[in-house]
């Protein structure tokens, strides 16, 4: 794989028969064009946005182009819990599946440990009382890389050797060690961003940043080996750059900066995803990722589905095989509102029908594609689960075609010399299609702490259901005349931006109550079975 692309061997690090790990060496500038890959507001019926990035990637190499695949490394936490894993289905899947969902090459375990060395010496610092920090406005937590509702908050230190205080799990990919992995261009940045991680505050209110712990030379040499982006492949030989994996819905949703550019280094086209919908993690790949890396993409894809599209038309799960033309014309409503949110970004926005061959009528296909010939954007169907790149072929080259030569200088969403507040009205209004924002007494608390030391004029990160525009799960489809409340802040500063909690939005997921850990079998000879993909 790495000789197709023309990478000397001297730059490959194998890990095993299949996966490899790559020198950073290996970058040189980017030329390929940059397509993200987003999709409508998810709901149980399923989109399969990565199943579509992969597809569309091998459709690329279908029609004669050059393709590599840059996609997030997926958390145990869905694997075992309810969404799954992350590689892809059927004919377009990144391989080997079951290595990729679970402990993929250590990158998971090396951010985790690098998180809780961190912690530990946090609080190896209050017991010795060698730091700044008031125990009380510590902001540091641990992290374990699984769903475990029971840890969000626990209190820590209680025998003789402890410093007693209240604390709490977040799961891993919300870690801002995970963040500031994600956004580094090398180890000198890593560094840089580890150091001004807030690790919490003095009895005066004043940040402690994490450099002053003396530690950072420490968590790099756990990261040095992770930091170089995995190389796989699709199930059709697409070179596949795995690295990184924020959630959209609680972080900033993208894989790493050097796996996008790795991916731009060697292909002619760099095929890349962002968590959740286009409100959530492509949000966040075009005002936080892209801002932080300069880059920008070339053109946008949205993912829909006819079964989603029913759903969000009113149609419950168990009733979605039945042909209903109605349902999906009431669920187009939540199309639109991302193709719109989509276009204030002004690139090419083509919507791809990830098609269910068994159930999907042509009069269905026909009603999306009247939307988006009315909204004046491409629209192709892709049977990229049963066809593969063939079943894509249609929707690459009406990627390709849709490209520009050149474009002007990419515009973000908002001016960082807005205020916070500005941000993320703007964010509402123009993204989720809300009316304003409300902050609570405690979030209004927190962002004038934040004010005081200096830490707000950075890019925000809205932390919100998944399952809607809006802050409420309940409300599908497109919903009207709401606001977003915010809760909460924390501050990621090491990675360069601030987060916004709304709603009941955890950082720590729980599991179902069957989850997918139970459907999991491994026989005598070590093969898995019962994986969600």
């Amino acid at each position: 794989m790495a000789s197709t692309l023309g990478m000397d061997e001297s730059l490959i690090i194998p890990y095993g028969f299949d996966k490899a790990k790559v020198s950073l060496k290996a970058l040189k500038k980017e030329h390929g064009k940059l397509i993200l890959v987003s999709a409508l507001t998810p709901t149980p019926a399923g989109e399969g946005k990565t199943t579509v990035s992969i597809g569309l990637a091998q459709g690329l190499k279908a029609i004669g182009k050059r393709p590599c695949l840059a996609l997030r490394e997926p958390s145990m936490g869905p694997v075992f819990g309810r969404k799954g894993g992350a590689t892809g289905g059927g004919a377009s899947s990144i391989t080997p599946g079951e290595s990729i969902n679970l402990c993929f090459n250590g990158d998971f375990s090396a951010i985790t440990s690098a998180n809780n060395l961190l912690a530990a010496v946090i609080d190896n610092a209050l017991f010795y009382k060698t730091t700044r920090l008031d125990q009380n406005k510590v902001t540091w937590k641990r992290v374990m890389d699984m769903n475990d509702r029971a840890l969000r908050s626990i209190v820590i230190g209680l025998n003789k050797n402890g410093v007693p205080r209240e604390d709490g799990f977040n799961i891993t990919p919300a870690s801002e060690i995970m963040a500031c992995f994600c956004l580094a261009e090398d180890l000198d940045d890593l560094r840089r961003r580890i150091d001004n991680i807030v690790v919490g505050f003095t009895a005066d209110d004043e940040a402690v940043y994490a450099k002053e712990l003396g530690v950072t030379d420490a968590l790099l040499a756990i990261l040095k080996d992770a930091i170089r982006p995995n190389l796989v492949q699709s199930l059709e030989g697409v070179p596949a750059f795995v690295h990184g994996g924020p959630f959209a819905n609680i972080a900033h949703g993208c894989n790493s900066v050097i796996a996008t550019k790795m991916a731009l280094s060697y292909g002619e086209y760099a095929v890349t995803e962002a968590g959740f919908a286009f409100d959530l993690g492509a949000e966040k790949f075009l005002d936080i990722k892209c801002r932080a890396a300069g880059l920008a993409p070339d053109a946008i894809v949205i993912v829909a589905t006819i079964r989603a599209l029913k759903m969000h038309g009113g149609v419950d799960k168990k009733n979605l095989e039945p042909a209903d033309v109605a349902a999906v014309r009431r669920g187009l409503a939540n199309l639109a509102a991302h193709i719109e949110s989509a276009k204030n970004y002004k690139r090419p926005v083509t919507v791809a029908i990830n098609l269910f061959a068994a159930t999907d009528t042509a009069e269905e296909i026909a009603a999306v594609k009247e939307l988006c010939a009315e909204m004046g954007v491409g629209c192709a169907v892709a049977d990229v689960f049963g066809k593969g790149g063939e079943g894509a072929k249609e929707l690459a080259q009406m990627v390709v075609e849709s490209i520009q030569p050149s474009y002007p200088a990419f515009e973000h969403l908002y001016d960082l010399n807005m205020s916070v507040e500005e941000r993320m009205r703007t964010i509402v209004t123009k993204i989720y299609g809300g009316d304003g924002v409300v902050l609570t007494k405690a979030a209004q608390k927190k962002l004038a702490l934040m004010e005081k030391n200096g830490l707000t004029q950075l890019p925000v990160c809205m932390a919100k259901t998944q399952n809607s525009l809006s802050d409420d799960a309940s409300l599908v489809g497109r919903p009207k005349g709401f606001t977003v409340t915010v809760r909460d802040f924390e501050i990621a500063n090491g990675a360069g931006f601030l987060v916004a909690l709304c709603g009941d939005i955890m950082r720590m997921p729980g599991l179902p109550k069957v989850p997918s850990a139970c459907a999991i079998k491994v026989d005598a000879e070590g093969n898995i079975s019962g994986m969600k993909g």
